[in-house]
């Protein structure tokens, strides 16, 4: 691409005679492309479009989407052009260059052309903005060959107005063409989507962006570093408006050539060197080093949540070195970035370096929300400098279990001791549990399971570690369990939110209720791996299961109330006593129980 395509003024006595005559004309506007030829990094879809116009095959209706400033808007005026142009005589039909001096092709470069229409679909969203649109589509072209209609951010439609739009849309008439746009093609309707030839704009890479940039720097007369367009190229994230726009402030801001720490410190950017030595140091567990050199960034006026995207993009550019070695060698990687990119690549492991990702990726969210960036991002820093002196869990296994081929097993604490549950060893003599007042009705089923030895060992008497204290071998089991270490929470959701679908010893399936907290799994197997000497494998399914115990006991309590209520005696009872109701209903057992805990001695009396 020549200087001469690219910029329309490219004399320094015309962009003069223009800056003298007219206000200043920022350069996403002046060097707005007019021919398809200007139109940098999209070539499939300059190619289709060749291919199109020469065979004559031209869709009734376009979609082009991609991100913020890679030419939408732009292309659907070129290619308003293209179906209009006339040439420079009046006699020319659709062409791939516009020749760009005829009263077509002039009016539509100045947006005054009748046949036309632009509609900015954000402040146009309603039914009857397009009922209007659809009004002007039976009419034939003014002047021109073909009517357009350009619809920008049209994901911006209401559901009606796109309704009314689609029976036009198929069928238009034959003189009128749709041009949309949009940044979010997930908003428009697949109805849509199905009507349109759709064009997907790319990003622009890097390096097209600063040749681009260094080209219009130059017709502008300004001299910039080529580490200083390689900052503003990726700055510009595959957006030519963007890149453009940073451009000219660039420009605006510096006096001379225009150099990489200025342009750093106009962005905000760390230099590039001491993001390397930042993350070294927290890889290695300096955080008062770390800290320091954040401060001296900060103090020269690096954004601190920019400073974690460096880092965040650095972590995966070390990655990808550590995979693919040679990507280290991309021309576009200055030479120190090559060197000491390998020398901390082959340093670092994939655990650490995809933990470093993780906990940046995190961060990063928190110093965009935090009321203090600088403070989110320092506590960043220190996560990261303490996580450095944290095993990576193969190291930790191998640390718990030196020479052992099983899994580790994580539930047991050293120091706690493995004894049965203190209600086996408080009552011997019994083999009965009750449930107490506050939680819910539990039948006798549900009672603590039997002590299997005759004689319990006394309570300051340990297991010993070749021993494996018995465990719960049923779910009642396990909630008595959870009620006697009482953790009453988990107790709750275990009674009222848990459908049990399967259970054998170390294995427990079940569906979660509706008000299930998302973590009962976690909880559960947490819990059980901590108090027993067992490996638990706690699984959540999406099957019916087994009503919960909750249900269960109200269940049995209504039939035990039904009950009652047939017995001839509580009959004879309501008949006499009209209104009453019988409300509870205790076995006998229980009545025996509490008769026996009543205390032996009487009080004394004179």
């Amino acid at each position: 691409m020549d200087d001469q395509n690219l910029i329309p003024d490219s004399s320094a006595k015309a962009r003069e005679d223009a800056e003298k005559t007219g206000p200043y004309r920022v350069l996403a506007r002046k060097y707005r492309p007019t021919t398809f030829a200007e139109l940098i990094g999209q070539e499939a879809l300059v190619q289709t479009l060749t291919n199109a116009i020469q065979s004559g095959r031209l869709a009734h209706a376009f979609l082009l989407t991609g991100v913020r400033g890679v030419g939408k808007t732009t292309t659907a005026r070129l290619i308003a052009r293209a179906l209009n142009c006339v040439g420079p005589d009046g006699s020319g039909g659709a062409t791939i260059d516009p020749c760009g001096v005829c009263e077509h092709c002039r009016a539509i470069a100045e947006d005054r052309h009748m046949d036309v229409i632009e509609m900015d679909a954000a402040s146009r969203t309603g039914v009857d903005d397009i009922r209007e649109l659809i009004e002007g589509v039976r009419y034939r072209p003014t002047s021109a060959r073909t009517k357009i209609y350009i619809i920008d951010e049209v994901h911006m439609l209401s559901k009606s107005a796109f309704n009314a739009l689609l029976k036009t849309l198929e069928e238009p008439p034959e003189h009128v063409k749709f041009v949309f746009a949009t940044t979010e093609i997930g908003k428009v309707p697949v109805t849509v989507l199905s009507r349109c030839q759709r064009f997907d704009l790319r990003r622009v890479d890097m390096e097209t962006l600063s040749t681009h940039f260094g080209q219009i720097a130059d017709a502008e007369g300004a001299r910039i570093a080529p580490a200083a367009l390689h900052l503003v190229a990726r700055a510009a994230d595959g957006s030519v408006r963007d890149g453009l726009s940073l451009l000219d402030q660039a420009i605006a801001h510096c006096e001379g050539e225009i150099g990489e720490d200025q342009v750093r410190g106009m962005l905000g950017l760390a230099d590039r060197t001491q993001t390397f030595e930042l993350l070294d140091f927290v890889l290695r567990g300096d955080a008062k080093a770390a800290l320091e050199l954040l401060d001296r960034q900060y103090i020269a006026g690096a954004d601190p949540a920019v400073v974690l995207e460096d880092m965040l993009e650095l972590v995966h550019w070390l990655t990808r070195v550590r995979i693919v070695p040679t990507a280290a060698e991309d021309p576009g990687v200055p030479e120190a970035e090559r060197v000491r990119g390998r020398e901390i690549a082959a340093g670092l492991s994939m655990p650490v370096l995809t933990r470093a990702w993780q906990m940046l990726l995190k961060g990063l969210g928190e110093a965009r929300l935090a009321p203090s960036p600088r403070q989110a991002a320092e506590m960043v820093l220190v996560r990261l400098a303490h996580a450095a002196e944290l095993p990576t869990p193969a190291e930790a296994l191998a640390r718990l279990a030196p020479g052992e081929s099983r899994p580790v097993e994580t539930n047991a604490e050293p120091a706690r001791p493995s004894t049965p549950p203190r209600a086996n060893r408080a009552q011997p003599e019994s083999t009965e549990s009750r449930t107490p007042e506050s939680g819910p009705a539990i039948p006798a089923a549900a009672s603590a399971p039997a002590v299997k030895e005759e004689r319990p060992a006394p309570p300051e008497e340990e297991t010993s570690a070749d021993e494996v204290p018995p465990g719960p071998t049923s779910f009642r089991e396990v909630v008595d369990l959870v009620l006697e270490r009482k953790e009453m929470i988990l107790h709750t959701n275990l009674t009222a939110n848990l459908h049990l679908i399967d259970f054998e010893a170390g294995r427990i399936v079940f569906r979660p209720a509706d008000h299930a907290p998302t973590d009962l799994a976690h909880q559960l197997s947490r819990f059980l791996n901590e108090v027993t000497s067992r490996r638990w494998t706690v699984t959540v399914s999406n099957e019916t299961g087994d009503p919960t115990l909750k249900q269960q006991a109200e269940a049995e309590a209504a039939a035990r109330l039904s009950e009652a209520q047939r017995h001839p005696l509580i009959q004879e009872v309501m008949e006499t006593f009209p209104g009453a109701k019988v409300e509870t209903v205790r076995p006998a057992a229980a009545l025996a129980e509490d008769a026996t805990e009543e205390p032996d001695e009487t009080p004394e009396t004179d």
